[in-house]
This record gives structure tokens, C-alpha cells and sequence, in this order.
């Protein structure tokens, strides 16, 4: 069975504000690997995974299981940061909760390892509004449009009927790789370099009450 619309759902930066975690992360768990980083560089590979943002950072130098070691213990600072503190962010509730009321699938495609998605879903209770919860660390990373393109056909929804929801600039420009339409925050980068999204706004609770519609109907053939 296919939906005529679906809504894809990135995590960090979009449902909860966590990059200020992560860079926390990687400032604790880099510099013992003798490896430097700065806001700014953290900045330039938020949205990738570990291997991404290693790979970006450092090359293709590092040994595969040195990359995993090092993903693992960040992941790790990273939850441990984050237990107790997460909130969703202004507006997303909302949104959820209207889409869901209207029928419309909902996926969340991140490149969050499952346990993190675990700990943030768990803490605020979201886990209903998902048909479908995918991890992008297995994958190839955004921008690569692999993970939007199997979260969509985990919703059965062509991608040209999917509007993603994103904060980074690998992502918005995986999502049109993937032929979908892309709301973009500026939770995480301003928004004069998110300008390949097809809508930009500050906050999802300033999103006007007619932006889906507006994107599923620029497909409409």
C-alpha cells in the first residue's frame, strides 16, 4: 500500500537541541587520540556519522576499527551528557501530533546510532508518533540519500511525496538527492547556507500551518 504523503524526521538539531552534547563529546573523547577539534569543524560535520565526521576531519588515514573505537566512546560521553536533560524543541510536540492526527506517516531518519535514539525517544516519550525509526550509522552518510530513501519505503510513501525535516546542511542535501522537498531549522546552522531547503525557518513552532500541504502540493502532478 503507498501514502500519498509522508513526513521524514531528522533527530539532533530538529527534535531535540543536542550539539552542544556532541561537540562536549568529541571535545572530551578527540584530544586523548591526539586528535584536534573546534566549534567550527564540529560545525562543518554536524548531521554526518562518525564515520563522516571522521573521515571529513581526518582523512581516510584512520584505521577502520580506531574510527569505531573512537565513534564508540563518543557515543557513550554523549549519553552520558545528555541522561536527564533532553528536551523536545519548540514546536515539534505540536507538530507531531497534528500530523499524526491528520494520517499522514511519519519517519525518524537519523544518523543517530540506535542507543541514542533510545535514550532521546524513551525520555520524551515519542515513540508513537513514528511508523518508522531508522539509524543511518550502518549506512552510507548524509549527503548520501540512502537513509531518507529507505525511510520512505519503510512508510510506503514515494520520495516526491516526502518532506524532510532537517537542521544541517548534509542532510538538506541529502534530502534533494533524494527528490523530496526539505524543511530546514536554523537550530544548528544559519540560514544563509541552508538555502537549497525549500522553506527555512528559525523555530518549527513559526512554521506557518500550511507548509506541508504547501510542499505535498508542489508534487502533485
Amino acid at each position: 500500500m503507498t501514502n500519498n504523503r509522508g513526513v521524514l524526521w531528522d533527530l539532533d538539531g530538529v527534535v531535540v537541541n543536542t550539539g552542544e552534547f556532541h561537540y562536549q563529546a568529541w571535545s572530551l573523547v578527540l584530544p586523548e587520540y591526539g586528535l584536534p577539534v573546534t566549534r567550527e569543524t564540529f560545525q562543518a560535520t554536524f548531521g554526518m556519522n562518525n564515520v563522516g565526521v571522521l573521515t571529513t576531519l581526518y582523512g581516510p588515514t584512520l584505521a577502520p576499527e580506531l574510527v569505531a573505537e573512537i565513534g564508540d566512546r563518543k557515543e557513550e560521553a554523549f549519553r552520558q551528557a545528555m541522561r536527564g536533560h533532553v528536551q523536545a524543541l519548540p514546536g515539534v510536540l505540536d507538530w507531531l501530533a497534528r500530523l499524526k492526527a491528520h494520517g499522514v506517516p511519519q519517519a525518524l531518519a537519523t544518523s543517530a546510532p540506535p542507543a541514542n535514539i533510545d535514550v532521546m525517544l524513551d525520555e520524551l516519550g515519542l515513540w508513537s508518533y513514528f511508523d518508522a525509526v531508522l539509524s543511518g550509522s550502518d549506512l552510507p552518510g548524509k549527503p548520501d540519500p540512502t537513509l531518507f530513501l529507505k525511510a520512505a519505503g519503510e512508510i510506503g510513501v514515494p520520495p516526491e511525496r516526502c518532506v524532510v525535516v532537517e537542521d544541517a546542511v548534509a542532510g538538506v542535501e541529502a534530502a534533494k538527492r533524494a527528490g523530496m522537498r526539505c524543511i530546514a531549522v536554523t537550530t544548528t546552522n544559519p540560514a544563509d547556507i541552508l538555502t537549497e531547503a525549500d522553506v527555512i525557518v528559525e523555530r518549527l513552532d513559526a512554521l506557518p500551518l500550511d507548509s506541508f500541504e504547501v510542499l505535498w502540493d508542489a508534487r502533485e502532478l
